[in-house]
């Protein structure tokens, strides 16, 4: 009886039960050797052997095909890895498979309540050579914080490419625009702000849609920022939230002074008289607040001796009542954020061979 009768379409038709499934395993892999010797003589006679040898040898795998479907030649042996190898990578992805889920990530040990409300990060940014990098790991932070829009505004006429390239690659809502420094204001980012502010008060729905439940936060491109801060501190503020923050005015930190929960003072190291001598990354307002109030920066602040967070603070009829701290809930205060500062070198870019590299 020839060998391909076990798969013909007339034995198919009539294979009874007694046949067995270990029967039918058995004449799967007869046949799969034959397809392999078929594979080896192919390949040691190559194509002077091509449409003879193989076309005769192969006519049974070619009836194999049709009974369990397309099949593949072997791969040969020379190209398949050592038992060893196949076994420790099999035991490698058991493993790890074991264990995927069981170890949390930081953002989903976030407690992150279902529908959150919107954050909206204002940023004024400009050109220099550490721009890029500092904006980098500011968006790789605030990427992983949902529901947020950031708004970008650009000291200059006109949006720089490199900028709006690394804001698509957050996947994040964001606007960004164009704003340059008009006479008069510092240029600190005071009149970035303000147009952010007006931008945020006349298309209030782009952004937010129908909800006015957000809470605006004025986050420099050069802070380095926990994810906590915006889940555990910002998510939450109902009118206006106040915290610590690290490395600025000269000290390690700036804070508010907190007694029975209420703000008294402030522990700052410059003006400590200011009604809010707090710093830009040390506050977050309700959304409400802002639309509800013509209040922006202006281009000086005396009150606030300089510093502009005075001056907006009590131009949106805040008062230290209305503070609502953050952070003090147990005896080792944390801090969330830091007014850190990229160190600049001095660079002329028309004597460096910059190897195609964008920079700025």
């Amino acid at each position: 009886m020839p060998f391909d009768y076990f798969i013909t379409p007339k034995r198919r038709a009539n294979r009874t039960p007694s046949d067995g499934h270990w029967n039918f395993v058995e004449r799967f892999f007869r046949v799969l050797r034959e397809y392999e010797e078929c594979y080896s003589v192919g390949k040691k006679y190559a194509r002077a052997l091509y449409k003879l040898e193989i076309e005769h040898k192969c006519r049974t795998a070619g009836r194999m095909s049709q009974f369990f479907g397309d099949i593949k030649p072997p791969v040969p042996r020379s190209l398949r890895l050592p038992t060893f190898l196949v076994l420790f990578f099999v035991s490698i992805f058991f493993v790890a498979s074991r264990f995927e889920g069981h170890i949390p990530s930081y953002r989903n040990a976030l407690r992150i309540p279902q529908n959150p409300k919107t954050i909206i990060i204002i940023t004024p940014t400009y050109r220099r050579n550490t721009r890029l990098a500092d904006m980098t790991r500011m968006a790789n932070t605030i990427r992983q914080v949902p529901n947020l829009h950031w708004i970008v505004i650009e000291d200059g006429e006109t949006r720089v490419a490199a900028v709006e390239k690394l804001l698509n690659r957050t996947q994040l809502p964001y606007t960004y625009i164009p704003a340059k420094t008009k006479p008069g204001y510092p240029r600190r980012g005071w009149y970035q702000r303000d147009t952010a502010l007006g931008y945020l008060r006349n298309y209030t729905s782009r952004i937010t849609g129908n909800s006015k439940d957000a809470v605006v936060y004025f986050g420099d491109d050069d802070n380095a920022y926990d994810l906590r801060l915006f889940e555990e501190y910002i998510r939450n503020v109902k009118k206006i939230g106040i915290w610590g923050v690290g490395l600025v005015g000269g000290i390690l930190v700036e804070s508010p002074a907190v007694q029975k929960g209420k703000v008294v003072g402030w522990n700052v190291n410059w003006f400590a008289k200011r009604k809010f001598a707090t710093d830009m990354a040390g506050f977050a307002i309700h959304l409400n607040v802002i639309l509800n109030s013509t209040a922006v920066f202006g281009s000086s602040c005396k009150r606030g001796a300089g510093a502009p967070e005075t001056c907006l603070l009590e131009d949106l009829g805040l008062t230290r009542d209305d503070l609502e701290p953050f952070g003090l809930e147990t005896d080792k205060h944390e801090l969330y954020v830091w007014h850190t500062k990229t160190l600049q070198g001095k660079y002329d870019k028309t004597k460096m061979d910059l190897h195609g590299y964008i920079v700025e």
